[in-house]
C-alpha cells in the first residue's frame, strides 16, 4: 500500500505534498475525516468505559486471582494463591506492566479497579482496531463506523470489557494482527501486480497473532481467518506468516512453558445469561451475523472464525463469558459486511430495474433495527446504572485489622490478599491456604465466601454481602470455651439491673442495648463500678464497623459528664478490664475495648 499522511489544503494554496508528491485536496479532506471519526471513537468509547467502573458487575471466577497476581508481579512480591484459575502469565505480565509504568495500584482506590483501568484501555484500543479491520476488509467509511460505534455503545461491551479477563488482552492483539495481514481485494490485485511487497507488515502480523494465542489459547481460532486473509494476496506470505506463528507457538508451549504457556479454560463457567441481558439485540444480531455472514465474500473469514469459537461453548473447560469476549468485537464487523453487501446488492437491482423499488423496504429495515436497539440499550443502561456508593468490604476488613490486629498472621484468600497488601500488610503475614504452616497457625482469618470450606465460628466483624463480603474472624480455640446462650442471658440480666440503677442513666439507644444484651461484660462490671463512685451518664454504645453485622456486643461505650474521673478510672483499669482506648471528644469519653471479652465475667447473672 502506498505509504500515506494526513493533509489540508486551503483556498489559494498549494495542494499538500507526500514525499515529493501532491496530494489531491479531496484525499487529504478524507484522511482527515477518518481522523476525526477515530478519534471521536476513542473519546466514545473511553468515556463511557470510565464512568462504567463504578458499575456492579456479575463476579467472573479467577478475579481476584488475576488481580492478586497482577499485584505480586508488579511489585516483585512472592504469591501462592489458593486457585489456578485467573489470566495466563503473558497477559499477567501485560497488565502488571501498564499498572507499574501508571502507577495505577497507588492511584486507584482498589486493587481491581487498578487492574480494570488496563481494560478500558484495552476496550478502547479495540474499538480503533474494529473500525480499522472494517476498512482493512473494504468495507466503507460508513460501515466502519457503525461497527465501531455499536461496540463503543453497546451496554454488554461496556460491561463485559472492563472484566478481568485474559481474552480482553488476546481479542485486542488478533484485532491488531488481523488489521496487519487483512488487505482490501483491489488493493491486493494492485499489490501482486505491482510487485510491491510488505514483508514487515507480515511479520509484525505475525508477531500480534503470536501474542494474542499466548495471551488465550483459545484465540488459535483466528489463525484461519489471517491465512484466508493472507491467501487473498499471497500464498507464500501466507506460509511464511504460519511458520512465525508455529514456531513462536512451538517455543512458548515447549521449552518457555513454564513461563509462558496460557492455561486452558477456567475455574467454573460464568453465568452468560446474566451478562447477555444487557444488550437482547446485539446478542440476536451477532446470531443472525455468523450465519449471514457466510454469504457476504468480505467478511466471510471472520464468519467462519466467529463460528468456530462459538462452538467453544460446547466444551465445559471453557468460561462461557471468555467465549463471549472473544466474539464481541468480531459480529459488529461482520454484521457492518453482511449489511453493505445487502444495500450494496438493492442499489445494483435498482439500476437494472425502476429505481426506488427497494429503498423503501430498507427504510423500514432501518427504522425496526434502530428501534430494537433503542428498546435494548435502554434496558441494558439502565441494568449498568451504578447503585449507591459503598466502601469496599475488603478495605473496611483491612482498616479493622489494622486497629485491633496489626502485627498479627492474617489467613487470606485470594482477593484479600491483594487489598491487605496494597495496604501496608507485610505479606510475610499473610497467609494463604496452599502456604499455611500447621506449626505456625494465622491468629485471625479475612476471607471471601469462595473460602467458605473454612470454618470459623469466632467472627469479629463481617463487611459487605453477598460474592464481595468478607469476614473477619480470630482463630484456634479461645482460652476458655463460652457458652453464648449463657453469655448472651448474662449481659442481658446484668444490664438490665444496671438500667435500674439510679446512679446510672442512660440515653434510650444506650438502654435497650444493656436490656437486649448487646454490650460487651467488661463495660457493665466497669460502669457498675464507676457508679458506685458517682453518678454516671451513658450517651451511647458506639458500635464498630462490621461487628453488629457478626453479632458480637457492643465493646464501647460513650460516657456524659464527669469526663475527668472517667478518663482517671478508665486508664487506671488493669488485666481483663484495661481499655484498649480511653479518647476525649466533644460529647463526652470514648472507652474502647479489645475484641472478645474473657468468658465468665459476668457468671452470677447467669440464672434467670
Amino acid at each position: 500500500m502506498a505509504q500515506q499522511s494526513w493533509g489540508i489544503t486551503f483556498p489559494g494554496r498549494s495542494p499538500a505534498t507526500v514525499a515529493g508528491r501532491r496530494v489531491p485536496a479531496a484525499a487529504a479532506g478524507s484522511r482527515l475525516l477518518s481522523l476525526d471519526l477515530v478519534l471521536g471513537l476513542v473519546a466514545l468509547a473511553g468515556g463511557l468505559r470510565v464512568v462504567s467502573l463504578a458499575v456492579t458487575t456479575p463476579v467472573l471466577p479467577g478475579e481476584a486471582t488475576t488481580v492478586a497476581r497482577v499485584y505480586a508481579l508488579g511489585h516483585l512480591t512472592p504469591f501462592s494463591g489458593s486457585t489456578t484459575a485467573g489470566a495466563g502469565p503473558f497477559a499477567r505480565l501485560q497488565l502488571a506492566g501498564y499498572t507499574a509504568l501508571t502507577g495505577a495500584f497507588d492511584r486507584v482506590a482498589t486493587p481491581a479497579g487498578a487492574v480494570r483501568e488496563a481494560l478500558v484501555v484495552t476496550a478502547v484500543v479495540t474499538t480503533v482496531l474494529v473500525w480499522l479491520l472494517a476498512r482493512r476488509l473494504g468495507l466503507p467509511r460508513g460501515a466502519a463506523t457503525a461497527a465501531a460505534v455499536l461496540l463503543a455503545v453497546s451496554p454488554l461491551a461496556i460491561g463485559l470489557q472492563h472484566a478481568v479477563l485474559g481474552e480482553q488482552l488476546a481479542v485486542m492483539w488478533a484485532l491488531a494482527g488481523l488489521c496487519l495481514v487483512a488487505t482490501p481485494a483491489k488493493a491486493a490485485t494492485e499489490e501482486v501486480h505491482s510487485g510491491r511487497h510488505r514483508l514487515g507488515q507480515d511479520l509484525l502480523g505475525a508477531a500480534c497473532l503470536l501474542a494474542a494465542v499466548l495471551t488465550s489459547p483459545l484465540t488459535v481460532l483466528v489463525l484461519p481467518a489471517a491465512g484466508w486473509l493472507l491467501l487473498r494476496r499471497s500464498p507464500a506470505r501466507a506460509g511464511l506468516v504460519g511458520v512465525v506463528v508455529s514456531l513462536g507457538a512451538g517455543l512458548a508451549f515447549g521449552p518457555f512453558a513454564a513461563w509462558l504457556r496460557p492455561p486452558f479454560g477456567g475455574a467454573g463457567r460464568a453465568d452468560l445469561p446474566a451478562w447477555l441481558v444487557f444488550d437482547p439485540a446485539l446478542t440476536t444480531l451477532s446470531v443472525l451475523a455468523l450465519v449471514a455472514g457466510l454469504f457476504a465474500t468480505a467478511v466471510r473469514p471472520l464468519a467462519v472464525t466467529g463460528l468456530l469459537i462459538t462452538g467453544l461453548l460446547a466444551v465445559p473447560e471453557v468460561p462461557a463469558v471468555a467465549v463471549a469476549a472473544l466474539l464481541l468485537p468480531l459480529t459488529p464487523v461482520i454484521a457492518a459486511g453482511v449489511a453493505h453487501a445487502v444495500l450494496t446488492g438493492h442499489h445494483e437491482a435498482e439500476h437494472r430495474r425502476a429505481p426506488g423499488r427497494h429503498g423503501a423496504a430498507v427504510a423500514v429495515g432501518a427504522v425496526v433495527v434502530t428501534a430494537a436497539f433503542g428498546l435494548s440499550w435502554t434496558q441494558g443502561f439502565g441494568a449498568l446504572r451504578p447503585g449507591p456508593a459503598r466502601p469496599d468490604p475488603a478495605v473496611e476488613a483491612r482498616t479493622w485489622l489494622v486497629s485491633n490486629a496489626a502485627g498479627s498472621r492474617v489467613l487470606v484468600d485470594d482477593a484479600t490478599w491483594t487489598t491487605l497488601a496494597a495496604g501496608g500488610w507485610p505479606t510475610g503475614l499473610l497467609v494463604t491456604a496452599t502456604t499455611a504452616d500447621p506449626a505456625r497457625p494465622p491468629d485471625w482469618a479475612a476471607l471471601t465466601p469462595v473460602s467458605s470450606t473454612v470454618d470459623y465460628p469466632d467472627a469479629a466483624a463481617v463487611f459487605g454481602s453477598g460474592a464481595g463480603q468478607v469476614t473477619v474472624a480470630r482463630l484456634g480455640p479461645p482460652v476458655l470455651e463460652p457458652d453464648e446462650d449463657a453469655e448472651q442471658t448474662a449481659r442481658a440480666h446484668a444490664g438490665a439491673a444496671l438500667t435500674r440503677s439510679g446512679r446510672v442513666s442512660c440515653a434510650p439507644d444506650a438502654r435497650a442495648a444493656l436490656v437486649r444484651g448487646d454490650t460487651d461484660p467488661r463495660l457493665i462490671a466497669t460502669l457498675a463500678a464507676f457508679a458506685s463512685r458517682q453518678p454516671v451518664r451513658v450517651a451511647a454504645f458506639p458500635s464498630v464497623p462490621g461487628e453488629d453485622a457478626a453479632g458480637r456486643p457492643r465493646r464501647q461505650v460513650l460516657v456524659s459528664g464527669a469526663d475527668d474521673e472517667a478518663t482517671r478510672f478508665y486508664a487506671g483499669q488493669r488485666a481483663q478490664f484495661r481499655p484498649e482506648s480511653v479518647r476525649r471528644t466533644a460529647d463526652g469519653v470514648l472507652v474502647t475495648y479489645p475484641p472478645f471479652a474473657p468468658p465468665g465475667l459476668l457468671t452470677s447473672f447467669t440464672a434467670p
